[in-house]
């Protein structure tokens, strides 16, 4: 029998207000290192996320995942904890992480990955702006 390993994605779309800020800096090194986004009063974004799975296509439904199924999770696991939230008031994940799009990509991949089985490689795309995105696959550094 042969397996063929297939790659399925699901987009899904958030709303969310964040500010860049490193509160170890005075507030002339915060405006010089993040500028506009570094607004007192908050600034937002229409993300897109793009959750890619690969595996195993199943002989039986010919599925590698039910994407309704992970679309059920996207939105219970991501949506509803961000979306139209403020991340750095609203969230306990960035309350003192600061919400860039590289730190968000990290944290979405680490709420889904222990809801998908190991049989699946996990790969995540954040688009902060058309033209802006980060993408994690899991790959950690120990120092």
């Amino acid at each position: 029998m042969v397996k063929h390993s297939v790659s399925v994605i699901r987009q899904e779309h958030f709303n969310a207000a964040h500010r860049l800020h490193n509160p170890a800096w005075d507030e002339e090194t915060n405006r010089r290192i993040f500028g506009l986004c570094n607004l007192p009063n908050f600034h937002g974004h229409n993300y897109e996320l793009e959750v890619k799975l690969t595996g195993y296509i199943d002989p039986d439904t010919g599925y590698v995942m039910d994407m309704k199924i992970l679309s059920d999770l996207i939105h219970r696991k991501i949506l509803l904890r961000f979306d139209h939230k403020n991340l750095n008031l609203d969230t306990e994940e960035f309350r003192f992480l600061n919400p860039t799009v590289e730190n968000m990509v990290v944290v979405i991949y680490d709420l889904l990955r222990v809801e998908i089985s190991d049989d699946f490689d996990l790969h995540v795309r954040l688009y902060e702006t058309p033209r802006n995105y980060a993408e994690y696959s899991g790959e950690r550094i120990i120092e």
